[in-house]
């Protein structure tokens, strides 16, 4: 091999031009939209969590505002760094058929949750006449501080773990409807199949939508399929 020869072996591939450095596949439009690009994953998880717990109260039938369901990541953050403390992202409302029937929105510490972090949120809801309470936890409780939960507070409290509420599990495209039926809507139910709650197919009050929803036992909820693999049906269960 001749001196040309070694000279143009050794030397490394020419660069590639302009265009194909740049030559990137573009990420498309539905996934770029879910891709955080700025920001700390805090902010991100709390926005997240805030914003699937509005719209749980909203579909429970309480009254919320759309402009706390329409506020942006950027416009969350901006508001968020003036003074980032859990207090502000509790949120109270009632229904808006019962205005006397109010509920609140708690976050907790990130810490593990002990009985005196339950008595000091009662300490700070207690006069605010409400009829339910949902703490949204970003660590474990422990079991005693979730049995005092049921000595402590006179009403109904929700509890959630924050990775519960990054994804709002009822907009699931695989997830079929559900709809809570009325007191009204489930006698005539009952009464048109001839049937009691006991003899309808049953949902437990631990199931993910049931919880969503705050239902309780005996509630009945309208299932409706309606895709490819299930094709096309309706089925009522009852929460027990």
């Amino acid at each position: 091999m001749d001196s040309a020869e070694s000279t143009a072996a050794a030397a490394p591939d020419p660069a590639p031009a302009d265009d194909d450095v740049d030559a990137v596949p573009e990420v498309p439009a539905c996934i770029s939209s879910m891709i955080d690009r700025g920001g700390s994953v805090e902010s991100h998880r709390l926005f997240l969590a805030r914003r699937t717990a509005l719209e749980m109260l909203r579909d429970r039938g309480y009254s919320v505002p759309e402009a706390e369901l329409a506020r942006t990541l950027p416009e969350f953050r901006a508001w968020w760094a003036e003074k980032p403390e859990l207090e502000r992202l509790a949120f109270s409302t009632a229904l808006a058929a019962d205005q006397s029937s109010k509920v609140k929105v708690v976050f907790c510490p990130p810490e593990p949750v002990k009985i005196a972090v339950i008595r000091e949120i009662y300490s700070r809801v207690q006069e605010e006449n409400l009829s339910r309470l949902i703490l949204i936890l970003q660590s474990k409780i422990t079991s005693k501080s979730r049995e005092s939960i049921k000595e402590i507070f006179p009403f109904k409290v929700d509890t959630f773990q924050i990775t519960e509420l990054l994804v709002n599990i009822t907009k699931h495209v695989l997830k079929p409807k559900h709809e809570v039926l009325t007191a009204e809507e489930k006698a005539k139910l009952l009464k048109e199949y001839n049937v009691v709650d006991s003899q309808l197919p049953r949902m437990l009050e631990t199931d993910a939508v049931a919880r969503y929803h705050g239902l309780g036992k005996g509630t009945v909820v309208k299932v409706t399929y309606d895709s490819e693999l299930t094709g096309n049906h309706v089925t009522y269960r009852c929460i027990f």
